[in-house]
């Protein structure tokens, strides 16, 4: 049972803990609410719905560990976590007792953050930051999770660019390494996300059948922290067996008859690439040209991810079904569609045909130029 007690010119409400222990729940400038908080506090022990003070005092910095020890997720996405934590949340609540963290607090810090990030950028801190006060809601340290609510303006999303087949192939053409251009190639008639081609192990690609298959377990190269490991692809969808045009299957297998690595796309050394170092010696000077040596830019500001944008548009051009799009992509199709709908192996002829069309009527002059060039991949 709750009772209140005079301190000083406030009044205060106290109750006793199972433990036997003597707590404080509430300070009150007036009897009659401290009396009234004193009645709320026996009506909650009654239903079980009590929540000890005690535990809402501990500082978010301190709280943060206790979340991160049973709290599941990737690698890339403990980086990110960690990340937003030491450069945003921290140095602004750290210090701060989990119940005296305010919607206002909230509000103030995506505020500031709008000031030098994007709105996307604020809403993943703040998405950090909500999922760590959740947890302690969860854990009955805390009545409500004050970032419940909290709106915060996703700002307008520019669409971002796609190539034609005579880009992609302009694109490739720049390339001082073969096995780069192959590489590029390859991204823009699969559809594969780069750490899906730069993590490529030579036993994932099948030539007889060919066909790609993205490994459940080491499907993807990660990179976090500056380091480099193979590791799951990004959703359980992205496991998938991609099928592949007649011409890049051909390709391929010229490229590997005298590859003597493990790594599909290795770089000069035989290991696996860093996406930074292939950006700016490989993709950044090809896409955005140089000027100053009377090089034209293809498609400035183009990022490598960009050609999955370039093969889904394609799919759509060649009128190919919805499903065997997002199969391709490694997505799930929502609700109904979803369940429902399957792929058909006429589904993937009408596919790789396609693609194999596109291929052969992308400007035939420039086109054997281009094999010239990769035919000597290695």
């Amino acid at each position: 049972m709750a009772w209140v007690e005079k301190r000083g010119a406030k009044f205060r409400v106290r109750l006793r803990m199972p433990d036997g222990t003597v707590t404080t729940d509430s300070l009150h400038e007036r009897r009659a609410d401290a009396v009234l908080r004193a009645k709320e506090v026996d009506v909650e022990l009654a239903r079980d719905t009590f929540i000890d003070p005690r535990g809402g005092r501990i500082p978010l910095a301190d709280w943060v560990p206790i979340w991160e020890s049973t709290h599941q997720a990737s690698p890339a996405t403990w980086a990110a976590y960690r990340s937003h934590l030491r450069l945003h949340i921290l140095p602004v609540l750290g210090q701060l007792p989990l119940v005296d963290i305010r919607r206002q607090h909230v509000k103030t810090l995506a505020v500031a953050l709008g000031e030098r990030l994007s709105p996307r950028s604020v809403a993943d801190v703040i998405m950090v930051l909500s999922m760590i006060l959740q947890e302690a809601v969860e854990d009955r340290r805390l009545p409500f999770n004050p970032c419940r609510g909290v709106r915060i303006p996703k700002g307008i999303r520019a669409e971002r660019p796609h190539a034609t087949a005579e880009q992609v192939a302009a694109i490739v053409a720049r390339q001082a390494r073969p096995s780069d251009g192959l590489m590029i190639l390859t991204a823009a008639y699969t559809g594969m996300r780069w750490g899906e081609l730069a993590g490529l192990a030579c036993d994932n690609l099948d030539l007889a059948t060919g066909t790609i298959y993205v490994h459940p377990e080491v499907g993807a190269l990660h990179e976090v922290e500056g380091k480099l490991f193979l590791g799951p692809p990004k959703t359980n969808d992205s496991v998938r067996n991609i099928r592949l045009p007649r011409f890049l299957t051909n390709l391929l297998a010229t490229h590997l008859a005298e590859h003597p690595h493990h790594i599909v796309f290795s770089g000069a050394r035989g290991y696996h690439q860093r996406r930074s170092n292939f950006n700016r010696r490989a993709w950044t000077p090809a896409v955005s040209g140089d000027p100053k040596r009377g090089i034209p830019p293809i498609l400035p500001g183009m990022h490598f991810h960009d050609l999955r944008h370039t093969h889904k548009t394609w799919l759509i051009e060649d009128n190919i079904s919805e499903i065997a799009q997002a199969r391709r992509l490694g997505h799930r199709l929502g609700g109904v569609r979803g369940i429902y709908s399957h792929v058909t192996d006429v589904m993937h002829n009408q596919l790789v045909d396609a693609l194999q069309r596109r291929w052969e009527t992308t400007q035939p002059g420039g086109r054997k130029a281009l094999l010239r060039r990769l035919h000597h991949a290695a």
